[in-house]
């Protein structure tokens, strides 16, 4: 099949086309290659896929309408990933426009592609951060999401009501992906266990917010992938007894559908540190913070609905995937 996968030289979407080329699928990557984090990350695991059998790269911005235009018209793809966006909760504080004009605009672009071209399936990255204010645990799709407490989650949120709005009007099957504290290898180096390694090799302090208390479903790349092909290849139709005098928020009367993807078993922070430290060979120096704006305390995701739908739910321990992630972080930073 021919799948575009937006943010492919991103860390999910590197270890996602990796997976799909495996699969014998022709797959387009698509991605700005911007410089949130460190360009030459996204240029070292660009190298490792234009090598790969299969793979077609085009570099480009999602807000760049005739550019996705172009895109689409060309490639007349099967299926569309959308992991492009920008990303990041504390930067959408000083750095409000990207987020409108990438996870918005962009995303806007996505949809008006995938519309024109009658693809058979588009699935795009939400993130656990749209439970905002909720305080309900574990995070259902079922629940309401109505109180972002950042910007990013916002945009994250407001892709949701726009891929309902395209499956409802032009019969589009959508899925969104709520994501939960992915992480591993070639990992993204503005995530805290990436800046904390760094800094723990190196005898620098590390921040840890809310006195290391805050805790989070962290859950392993790996299991994302997993959870992202069997979520493509499971194409949503209408929820025949979905009732609009009590609408459920996970489900439509369009082909529509929301799933979480996380590991159902949220971590204290200062635990995860520590099993970092086991991993390296070396304590971190701390230094303890109160939490900070558009933070939340907890995640932790329900993962049922996933497990119905496609038999499969995260369970890569923190243990072992810290030190997958270590190994490949000391391995690629000599």
């Amino acid at each position: 099949m021919k799948i575009l996968v937006t943010g492919a030289a991103g860390f999910i979407g590197f270890h996602l086309v990796q997976r799909l080329l495996r699969h014998g699928h022709q797959v387009t990557g698509f991605d700005n290659l911007n410089d949130y984090y460190d360009v030459s990350l996204k240029e070292d695991r660009l190298k490792v896929l234009t090598a790969l059998d299969g793979f077609v790269f085009v570099r480009g911005g999602l807000e760049e309408r005739r550019s996705v235009e172009e895109l689409f018209e060309t490639g007349q793809f099967d299926y569309v990933i959308n992991l492009g966006a920008q990303a990041g909760v504390r930067y959408s504080l000083q750095n409000p426009h990207a987020y409108i004009e990438s996870n918005l605009s962009g995303f806007l672009n996505i949809l008006e592609g995938c519309r024109h071209t009658k693809v058979k399936h588009l699935v795009y990255a939400s993130s656990s951060s749209v439970y905002g204010a909720n305080a309900t645990v574990p995070f259902s799709e079922h629940h309401s999401v109505d109180h972002p407490v950042s910007l990013y989650a916002a945009t994250k949120k407001s892709n949701e009501l726009m891929a309902h709005t395209y499956a409802h009007l032009f019969a589009i099957p959508t899925t969104g992906l709520r994501f939960f504290t992915v992480y591993g290898p070639w990992g993204r180096p503005d995530m805290a266990y990436f800046s904390f390694t760094k800094a723990i090799l190196a005898g620098h302090t590390i921040d840890v917010y809310n006195h290391g208390r805050m805790q989070r479903d962290f859950t392993y790349i790996d299991d994302i992938v997993e959870g992202v092909v069997r979520v493509m290849e499971h194409i949503p139709g209408p929820n025949p007894s979905w009732n609009p005098e009590k609408p459920d928020p996970a489900t439509s009367s369009a082909p529509y559908r929301v799933y979480n993807i996380g590991n159902n078993q949220p971590v204290e922070l200062g635990h995860f540190i520590e099993v970092l430290e086991g991993c390296l060979g070396k304590k971190a120096v701390k230094r303890l913070l109160p939490m900070q704006p558009g933070e939340v305390f907890v995640t932790y995701a329900d993962v049922a609905d996933l497990a119905d739908a496609v038999g499969f739910r995260p369970g890569t321990s923190i243990e072992d995937g810290i030190a997958r992630f270590v190994d490949w972080y000391r391995g690629y930073y000599r």
